[in-house]
């Protein structure tokens, strides 16, 4: 019997697979952390490990519904995204210093920022796959944008560690344009109305605040100022991260449903990032050789496209270097841990 065929190329059986299982994940993972408690490195671990499963379920229902190479190209997609959200998450535990986020509310503001990332992976993908279809200069064009990306991360890699000052930050001057800003965080609100904020600097620990309040108001907390701040910044590494995943296929459902699932797990992710972080100290290091490898991947499908010459980078080839890149990153962190940090995490 003939299956019924989506705009996407795939059975709308497919497609139904993965819009459940995308809407499950989401309410498991609100239902599972709605309140304001910190993720422990276990709990936060067998999450991810849970998530993963999830995926690796997904890339075993392409396979036996479809073929090995659609499941392969899944898999690379996913891993590759993995891989590249690390260097974004490192930026979010940044952000969360800068603005003194508590731990209780860190995974509250990760899940809506899961959702924006969603969304906004979702245009990209869209967008990115129907520029292709102009012609193989596009995929240079990615291929420039990608190099770049890992030029200046090897450029930024040897400075000194700083929390970056975001007063200044876009996102942050938006939002204090639409809304007045009450600068102490109260409890995991995003909002709070004028009779509450009237309510707030009643309170003896508030007598320092300085805010004017205007009646009927709707002040923004810190906590949506974190979260602009993170959105926006996730929306510019969607713009290396798409045109990374892209590379692996050209498929949109492969590509925007390997970015998804690896998505979902990165509010767990996160905590495990955050506790492990000053051990996995060459990471990065693997974060940008992959940059450089999918910038040559891209610029050599352009080129065989251009000039036929028959090279390309089969779907397992690309599995096996993310696969073995990303392992040689952590195992030489641990087989060559940073001294000067050791030293520091010593002294402190």
């Amino acid at each position: 019997m003939e299956q019924t065929q989506t705009p996407l190329g795939f059975p709308i059986e497919t497609l139904a697979i993965f819009i459940a299982l995308s809407v499950a994940a989401l309410l498991i993972d609100l239902f599972a952390h709605r309140s304001d408690k910190p993720i422990s490195l276990k709990s936060a671990t067998l999450w991810s490990l849970f998530w993963v499963a999830i995926s690796l379920g997904f890339a075993a229902f392409l396979y036996v519904h479809h073929d090995a190479e659609t499941a392969t190209l899944f898999i690379t997609g996913y891993a590759l995204e993995k891989v590249l959200s690390v260097d974004n998450l490192f930026v979010i535990m940044a952000i969360f210093a800068w603005f003194k986020i508590p731990d209780i509310y860190r995974h509250r503001i990760l899940y809506l920022g899961v959702i924006g990332a969603i969304v906004f992976r979702g245009i990209f993908v869209a967008i990115g796959t129907e520029l292709l279809a102009l012609g193989p200069w596009v995929e240079i064009v990615f291929a420039i944008i990608v190099a770049f990306t890992a030029i200046m991360m090897l450029k930024n890699k040897d400075e000194d560690e700083e929390i970056k000052d975001y007063s200044d930050h876009l996102a942050n001057r938006l939002v204090r344009k639409f809304f007045p800003v009450f600068p102490k965080i109260v409890g995991h609100r995003f909002f709070l109305s004028s009779n509450t904020v009237i309510e707030e600097l009643q309170k003896p620990e508030n007598s320092n605040l300085k805010v004017m309040v205007k009646k009927g108001a709707i002040y923004a907390t810190p906590l949506l100022l974190c979260l602009a701040v993170i959105e926006l910044s996730d929306l510019m590494f969607a713009f290396d991260s798409v045109p990374a995943i892209i590379a692996v296929s050209r498929e949109p459902l492969i590509v925007y449903s390997a970015m998804m699932f690896a998505i979902l797990g990165l509010r767990t992710l996160y905590f495990v990032l955050e506790a492990l972080r000053k051990y996995l100290v060459h990471l990065e290091k693997a974060v940008i050789f992959l940059l450089f490898f999918v910038a040559f991947k891209l610029g050599l499908n352009a080129a065989n496209h251009i000039w036929h010459f028959g090279y390309e980078i089969k779907p397992t080839w690309s599995l096996y270097v993310v696969l073995i890149v990303l392992a040689l990153g952590i195992l030489a962190s641990f087989i060559f841990p940073d001294k000067n940090k050791s030293t520091d995490n010593a002294a402190s």
